[in-house]
């Protein structure tokens, strides 16, 4: 790949990572519970993917298994964003995202129990002090936490990253035919869509997912929509173009420049104002993700 190259998509990837740090936000203004907030992103979404198809006409060589693996990796996602949408609603967006992005440590885990790629000791290092973050970050030793149940937060949030770590293993493995971004955008997309209505739809409030409400209310789906176009669509789609185009250390980054953002909207526009505990239990889980995203790359381990 060419120096012009590779900065284009260098570029492209941060234009995408960049969008995407302002989906919480969006979310919040929107004040939908999270089914409603998560159905409607996606759906709002979808007939913008179908036109950028339409218009493009891309080569899509994927065979139906790719297809359907890809619409099962939508699905997945569904019960990320229920989680995610959750934890923002109780420990705000910033904190939420940087729980969320701990998935990094759960993908090198799975893949080295079921895939057979052994960790480097980074790993190994990181993850109890991820554990350790997310107790600070929880505020079961602090007498003023931020957010309406840091604790609910913090179960949210992990229960989020392990759906978001299933949904990128699925994801990659189902586009190894390198399939234009639109289409595998649409098809994750779509299977999201599916996954989410039914979940909106079953009765659980008992687990505390409040039901979709499907009436349209404004400015709130102005806001929906926004989301759906800026991230769903934009943001997504650069992504999903650009990251199997760069090198490791460039992707790296790339992804980690969306939670950053993501903790510097909700200081500076929503005014969240994580307590000490929290902001270092916040600094625990950047630093582990950081390290492990740059010097924990796996090999293929020879054991039987």
């Amino acid at each position: 790949m060419s120096v012009d190259d590779d900065r284009k998509n260098m570029f492209i990837a941060m234009f995408g990572s960049t969008l995407i740090s302002f989906a919480p936000l969006f979310y919040r203004y929107s004040e939908a519970n999270p089914a409603t907030g998560a159905f409607f992103r996606m759906s709002y979404a979808l007939p913008f993917l179908i036109l950028i198809i339409l218009l493009s006409k891309p080569k899509d060589t994927r065979s139906p298994k790719s297809r359907l693996l890809t619409l099962f990796a939508g699905l997945l996602i569904s019960l990320d964003f229920i989680g995610y949408h959750t934890a923002i609603d109780y420990i705000g967006t910033g904190i939420a995202t940087m729980i969320g992005n701990s998935q990094v440590i759960i993908v090198t885990l799975v893949s080295w129990k079921f895939l057979g790629e052994k960790p480097n000791t980074s790993i190994i290092i990181a993850l109890p002090i991820v554990i350790l973050g997310l107790a600070l970050i929880s505020g079961i030793w602090d007498n003023e936490p931020y957010g309406e149940d840091p604790f609910r937060g913090v179960i949210a949030g992990v229960f989020a990253a392990i759906f978001y770590s299933s949904f990128l293993i699925v994801y990659r493995y189902s586009n190894r035919e390198m399939a234009p971004a639109q289409n595998l955008q649409f098809d994750a997309t779509f299977g999201a869509a599916i996954g989410l209505l039914f979940i909106g739809i079953l009765p659980l409030n008992s687990l505390g997912v409040e039901p979709i409400d499907f009436q349209p209310t404004f400015p709130g789906h102005g806001w929906l929509m926004i989301l759906a176009i800026c991230c769903q669509v934009a943001g997504w789609m650069a992504i999903t173009y650009a990251l199997p185009r760069l090198p490791g250390a460039k992707t790296s980054f790339a992804v980690l420049l969306q939670p950053i953002l993501t903790i510097m909207w909700g200081l500076l526009l929503l005014q969240e104002k994580p307590s000490f505990q929290q902001s270092t239990g916040i600094l625990l889980i950047l630093g582990s993700v950081i390290a492990v995203t740059i010097f924990g790359n796996t090999q293929a381990t020879t054991d039987s």
